[in-house]
Parts: structure tokens; C-alpha cells; sequence
């Protein structure tokens, strides 16, 4: 088994606070950087991560008429007028009804589990076999109550308690806990997706509390309305940071927050959606925030300034009025590409496969029919038969590790996760840029040494002890061996091709003849501890 390094890398310095604008008769705050002169849309542009291109089965799926517009200080229906009058929008077809797989067995129970979370703890397969597929999938959508975190608490390797606001890497391991012990695996999953979808990287927002603050608002919306998430987010201190929002006054516009919002958020980029000029009219109905910088503390007092909100006439989308903030959320969740949007990027995120024109049209229908609710297009998309029937996705790192400690049932005792999975290219909290990580580039020669060195340091004290007394069996054929390693691994789905090369593995690896007595039982031993290690870093296992 291979040895990981001897010492861990050196943390990653924290980055000096940008300092806040220079005011005359206020001296700048020691240790800060300056900050630069900031323009329109600054930001480096990035190869969003691809998202199907379709144009809407049927428009009226993604018309509705306009919502309330969302409590937020010094906008909505006080300063904003209502959108244009006209006829009424056609209510949204029946969202008919959508395929579900035939079989649910083991294989099927292990992919769902998979898929919605972070893979099964023994038994869990039976469990969910047990249950029948409608229940099973009910019991990931509709979790009852608040989440509950089974097992040890997590720590360091000295056995103290993790400072996820305070130390580098143990926000990363804060979380990773809560993905192996809590009982809603699908709220926790939904999270990690909205982290991805909200992409907001403590590389530039430099308090981790802010994330974690961030990381709570995703927990609390993960299986409800996109409205509500969508609302809250665009507001959360940390993405007015992450995307320069208290930057963003009356008479200085600043762009990426209205950019990112339509690009990334609701309505996708190259889909003829919007237009630059749309960008530009809803950077301003988006001005207002302001936040204040406080030595020892960094930015703090988020809130909405009326003074620095732009309140003249906006035409964003073809309509025109005096939008504000809270406008602006609300004209992007009533366009007809949002609906669209939102449908193929989810069914991307769990299927993979491409996504028919009847199958949207029916998710869109599922969607803006229930009020813009998350819960009802994951049952639809967790029930259909190209979850189970279509090609395997990678597990990201993450989803691998808290895979890996649900099955061996341990807890998170150590940071060493944290570089680890930094290795394997997935660092919570810290996304690589605006569209957030790559799912296409989770393989490569680099992260897949790193996924080798996670799994043998998830298997680093569970073992075979080759000297073990008595000793190993010592007439474990090839085969045999090859059974109960997959046994030993909670027997995951692998593929002929790679039960034949941990066959070939197991012939070759102890000489069918002159060994002497004593060498029997503890090479036995080694070749089982080896076939565990091949199982969990082989192809079928990196895959779901």
C-alpha cells in the first residue's frame, strides 16, 4: 500500500484584507492591500460549464404571470412598479406523466444512493430494496424534521475539536462530516450542488464565517423553492463580495452580480436569452448594497443603501419600469428560458444523459406548475429510467471520500481530508472560479494518484494483520479472495471485465506452488488487503 507524504503540505497563507476606499482624514488600516480602481465588469471571463442548449417544448410551460415581489430593504413594490400589464399568461399544461424505472434492485437502490448522496452504509441497499422505489426516493425528497448527524463528532488527528471558522482546512472537514453522518443524504447532496451552482470561493470573500454562513443558507433551501434560494443568495454577504455587489452604486455600475445572475443562475449563457444590454440595465436595478470595513473585523453591516440605488427607468428583457433589487430576481425567474435553464442543468447534474424534448417539457411543467418548488423535478428525475439505464458519471472527490468512510463507518478524525481532496482537485469552499469545478476534468493523471492516495488513507488502520494468529487461511483460492474483498466492500456493482483482472491479480499474486508453510496464511493475507485497495481505486468504483 502506498505511503502518503510524510509531511503536509504548508497551509496556504491568508490573504491580507483589501482595504476599504481611502476617505480623506482616515488612515488606511495596516496590513491591507490596495485595492485596484475597479471598471464595469472586471471579472475574468470563464467556459461556463456546459449546459444543454434547448429551446422550450412548449413556451407557455415557462410563462407565468408575475410573483410577489421578495422583502428586501429599500426595494420591491415601495420603489418598483408592478411589470406591464396585458393579457394574462396561459396557465402551464399538465405536467403528464413521467416514465419510472421497471426493477428496482440492488443495483438500482445502490445508484440512487449514490447519486442522491454520498453512497450506503451496510445495509442501507436491503433498506432501500425493502422500501420499493417510490418510498425510497420519497424518503431522500421529503426528509421529516431536522437532520440529524449519527456518529462521532469530527475532529483533528489529535482528537480536538474542528474550528471550521478559524483553521485552514477544517471548514472542508466540517463539512465533509456532515455528509457521512447525516440522515438526509439528499438535502446534504443538494447543498454541495447549490455550492457548485452559486459558485462562491473563500479566495476572494476571506472569511470563512461568511461561507459558513453562506453554506447554512444553501442547507436551509436545498430541497425548497428555487425562488426563495435564489432570493437569498443573490443578497448573501458573501456573494456581494464574491461577486463585487458593494461595489455596485448609482453612479459607478458594477456588472458581474447581474452578469452571473443571468449567465449562471436562471437563464444560461449562448441561449439567445439576454443581451449585453440587458446586463448593463440590470446592474443597475441591482445597485444599492454597501457593506463597511471594520480594522480587526474586515467587512461587516451588509445592507441596502437607498442613496447609492439607481431609481430611473430600466427596460431589461424587452420591459420597462423603475426595477430595484428585488425586481431584478423576479424578471429572471418569470423568463421563459429560466424554466429551461433550471430543468436540463439538474437533470444534467443527476443523469448525464441528454434531455428529450418531452421530458423537459414535462419537468418544466412540474416546476413552474408547483410554484417553482426543487422537490417534485428530483422525484420526477430520481424515478426515470435514464438514471438507472445511462452511463456512469464520475463520483467527485468529496462524494468519494464521504462514500468511502459511510461504507467503512468511520467518522472524519483527521484534516488530512482537506489536502487530500485539494489533490484530488475539489476543495470545499474554495470552487476554481465562477462556474464552479469541472466535472468533465475530476480525471487526470495528477487526481487520480490523489484518489489513490484517498482510499489508501481511508484503509490505513483497516488492514489484514498478515501475522495475525491463527492465521489468515491459508487455502483461500483466487477466486475466493476476489468474493470477499467485494463482500468486504459492501458488494458494489462491478463490471465482468473488472472482476476478471482482480481474478488475473489474485492467480499471480501468490505462487500456486513452493511456498513454505508459514509464508501461507500471511501472503493470503497481503493479497486481500491489495484486492482491496485495487476495488475501491478501480474504474467501477471512481463511478456511479
Amino acid at each position: 500500500m502506498p505511503l502518503l507524504p510524510k509531511r503536509k503540505p504548508k497551509p496556504r497563507p491568508k490573504k491580507r484584507p483589501v482595504c476599504p476606499p481611502a476617505k480623506r482624514g482616515r488612515k488606511r488600516p495596516k496590513g491591507c492591500v490596495p485595492a485596484k480602481p475597479k471598471t464595469a465588469s472586471k471579472r475574468p471571463r470563464v467556459t461556463p460549464k456546459a449546459t444543454p442548449v434547448f429551446v422550450p417544448a412548449n413556451p407557455a410551460v415557462s410563462a407565468q404571470a408575475p410573483l410577489p415581489a421578495p422583502a428586501v430593504p429599500g426595494a420591491g413594490p415601495a420603489t418598483s412598479p408592478p411589470p406591464p400589464g396585458g393579457p394574462p399568461a396561459p396557465a402551464p399544461p399538465a405536467a403528464g406523466v413521467l416514465p419510472t424505472i421497471a426493477v428496482f434492485g440492488a443495483r438500482e437502490a445502490e445508484r440512487l444512493l449514490w447519486r442522491a448522496g454520498f453512497g450506503p452504509r451496510p445495509g442501507d441497499v436491503e433498506r432501500f430494496v425493502a422500501l420499493g422505489l417510490d418510498a425510497a426516493v420519497e424518503s431522500l425528497v421529503r426528509p421529516t424534521g431536522p437532520a440529524q448527524l449519527v456518529g462521532p463528532a469530527p475532529t483533528d488527528r489529535d482528537g480536538r475539536a474542528l474550528a471550521p471558522a478559524d483553521l485552514w482546512g477544517h471548514d472542508h472537514c466540517w463539512w465533509l462530516d456532515r455528509m457521512v453522518r447525516s440522515d438526509q443524504p439528499l438535502a446534504e447532496r443538494m447543498t454541495l450542488v447549490w455550492h457548485d451552482w452559486f459558485a462562491t470561493s473563500d479566495e476572494k470573500v476571506g472569511s470563512r464565517q461568511l461561507m459558513l454562513d453562506q453554506n447554512a443558507v444553501l442547507r436551509r433551501n436545498a430541497l425548497g423553492s428555487f425562488t426563495t434560494l435564489l432570493t437569498e443568495v443573490t443578497r448573501d454577504p458573501a456573494m456581494l463580495l464574491w461577486l463585487d455587489a458593494i461595489s455596485n452604486r448609482k453612479l459607478e455600475p458594477n456588472e458581474n452580480h447581474a452578469r452571473e445572475l443571468m449567465e449562471l443562475f436562471t437563464l444560461g449563457a449562448g441561449r439567445g436569452a439576454y443581451t449585453e444590454a440587458d446586463v448593463r440595465e440590470l446592474a443597475r436595478a441591482m445597485t444599492g448594497w454597501r457593506a463597511d470595513w471594520r480594522a480587526g473585523v474586515g467587512w461587516t453591516d451588509f445592507r441596502f443603501d437607498a442613496t447609492r440605488h439607481d431609481t430611473t427607468t430600466k427596460t431589461v428583457f424587452g420591459r420597462t419600469g423603475t426595477w430595484g433589487y428585488a425586481d431584478a430576481t423576479r424578471l429572471c425567474l418569470e423568463h421563459p428560458a429560466h424554466a429551461g435553464f433550471l430543468v436540463a442543468k439538474l437533470w444534467g447534474t443527476f443523469v448525464g444523459e441528454r434531455l428529450d424534448a418531452a421530458t423537459q417539457a414535462r419537468l418544466e411543467a412540474l416546476y413552474v406548475g408547483g410554484d417553482r418548488e426543487v422537490a417534485p423535478v428530483l422525484e420526477a428525475i430520481l424515478k426515470h429510467p435514464a438514471l438507472y439505464e445511462g452511463a456512469a458519471l464520475v463520483k467527485p472527490p468529496v462524494v468519494l471520500t464521504a462514500g468511502l468512510l459511510r461504507m467503512l463507518g468511520r467518522g472524519v478524525d483527521t484534516t488530512d481530508w482537506a489536502w487530500l481532496g485539494d489533490q484530488a482537485g475539489q476543495m470545499l469552499f474554495v470552487p476554481p472560479n465562477v462556474s464552479g469545478w469541472d466535472d468533465a476534468a475530476w480525471l487526470d493523471t495528477s487526481t487520480w494518484r490523489a484518489r489513490w492516495n484517498l482510499v489508501a488513507h481511508a484503509l490505513r488502520d483497516r488492514t489484514i494483520d498478515a501475522w495475525t494468529t491463527p492465521p489468515y487461511d491459508t487455502a483461500e483460492t483466487p477466486g475466493t479472495a476476489v468474493l470477499r474483498a467485494v463482500a468486504w466492500a459492501g458488494t458494489p456493482a462491478v463490471t465482468p471485465e473488472q472482476r476478471a483482472a482482480l481474478l488475473d491479480f489474485a492467480a499471480a499474486a501468490v505462487p500456486a506452488s513452493g511456498l513454505a508453510s508459514w509464508q501461507q496464511g500471511p501472503y493470503r493475507a497481503q493479497r486481500q488487503n491489495a484486492l482491496r485497495l485495487l476495488l475501491l481505486t478501480a474504474a467501477d468504483y471512481q463511478v456511479s
